[in-house]
């Protein structure tokens, strides 16, 4: 076999395999971790199929990019324990009818389940009689997250510990984020340690692009702080407002851009416009890669406000790598995960102290070497480490020993 032969058929190792991939909180190719999984697996061979929700900018109920099919339905986002019950129970529904289509269309060989919440185990019982494997993507720990979010425990973070440990039962293999969630795995989850791959949120640097700064979104101030993610309860938008509050009463040459939805997005926009702020924050919402990657180019500092729960402090956020990758001095909480990621590209302010906060962005803007020093310092950590061309190998080898190739 020559060398391009043995290129070519490690390219296509996983050839005449079908994974089912199924995400209930995200559309793809919006969910970035999902969307390089599949196209990882893919470009290997495999036949990848994908049922996810509908939401703005991805409303077609199916459509064929990268020679991937995408299944979408409708989901009404939830609030509160009822609005989570009934987004929940619709996932659900049609999770299990478009899991069935799939199937008669063409039998799959995996369903690769990513959380929140933890119940696809439910579809996957279905489908284990007909040798169906079950991979469970570990993206959040939901007993945690719904402590980050009600603020309490009882009867529904106990139905939250039921659901994880029945999602790891079910499991045949599972993939963690870090090694905080590979531990929860073992040792709450019960799954042994040969059936557990860490495979982090590398960011692909062939899409987060280096590009010219757009002075125009500074809106004619010297600097732009920037934001990317989800706006929810836990992501710590209203402590990032009160930092900005901080800073706005000290100075009044810095912008802020803020990119993301979710569904605290309408109380910080009414909390930045009560709080007199509305001049100096733009809020982008969910948008395109390109007006993404602007923002976060022209960008003098960005910013990572999550609450120190146990739910952040134990997770990866792909925000942070994706600062990183753009060359971007962070300014964070201090949070396990968050360190362990960055490093010497961040600074780390007191845990809630929006003062502190703003103070270190502060301490970014008039420091222009140490600006450089710091995104250096993350882009090369990115490049030699944490990219998505050294995850990617992870991924694959593990699904080498999850279709026993």
């Amino acid at each position: 076999m020559t060398k391009t032969e043995l290129q070519m058929a490690t390219m296509l190792e996983f050839a005449g395999k079908h994974i089912l991939i199924i995400i209930e909180n995200l559309p793809a190719p919006f969910d970035r971790r999902v969307w390089q999984e599949a196209t990882t697996l893919a470009k290997h061979g495999a036949k990848v199929s994908i049922i996810c929700p509908k939401m703005k900018g991805y409303d077609k109920s199916f459509e064929v990019i990268e020679d991937i099919e995408i299944y979408r339905h409708s989901l009404k986002e939830g609030k509160g324990a009822l609005g989570y019950l009934i987004e929940y129970s619709q996932a659900i529904f049609w999770e299990f009818i478009l899991s069935w289509k799939i199937f008669f269309k063409k039998r799959f060989d995996v369903i690769h389940g990513c959380n929140p919440p933890d119940l696809i185990f439910f579809i996957a019982l279905f489908f284990k009689p007909f040798g169906v494997k079950y991979v469970f993507d570990h993206h959040d720990i939901n007993p945690e997250l719904y402590i980050s979010k009600f603020n309490k425990k009882g009867f529904f973070y106990q139905l939250m510990l039921l659901f994880e440990k029945l999602t790891f039962k079910t499991a045949n293999f599972s993939i963690a984020t870090n090694e905080s969630y590979k531990k929860i795995a073992i040792e709450r989850g019960g799954i042994t340690k040969d059936r557990v791959q860490v495979v982090r949120s590398g960011p692909k640097l062939d899409r987060l692009k280096l590009l010219p700064p757009n002075k125009a979104l500074k809106k004619g101030r010297l600097f732009l702080v920037g934001y990317v993610g989800v706006i929810g309860e836990q992501e710590g938008l209203d402590l990032l407002l009160e930092s900005i509050k901080t800073i706005v009463s000290l100075r009044q040459d810095v912008q802020f851009g803020i990119v993301g939805g979710g569904t605290s997005l309408n109380d910080i926009q009414t909390m930045c416009k009560s709080m007199g702020l509305s001049d100096y924050v733009d809020f982008y919402g969910r948008v395109d890669d390109n007006t993404m990657l602007e923002v976060l180019n022209t960008a003098d500092v960005c910013v990572n406000p999550d609450r120190p729960t146990t739910m952040n402090d134990l997770s990866t956020m792909n925000k942070i790598m994706e600062y990183m990758a753009l060359k971007k001095p962070i300014v964070q909480y201090t949070l396990k995960e968050g360190k362990f990621s960055a490093k010497r590209a961040s600074l780390y302010a007191k845990n809630t102290d929006p003062k502190d906060f703003a103070l270190k962005i502060i301490e970014l803007l008039d420091n222009p070497v140490l600006r450089q020093e710091m995104g250096e310092f993350g882009y090369q950590r990115v490049v030699n480490k944490l990219s998505w061309k050294f995850e990617s190998k992870k991924l694959v080898n593990f699904y080498k020993k999850i279709l026993n190739k």
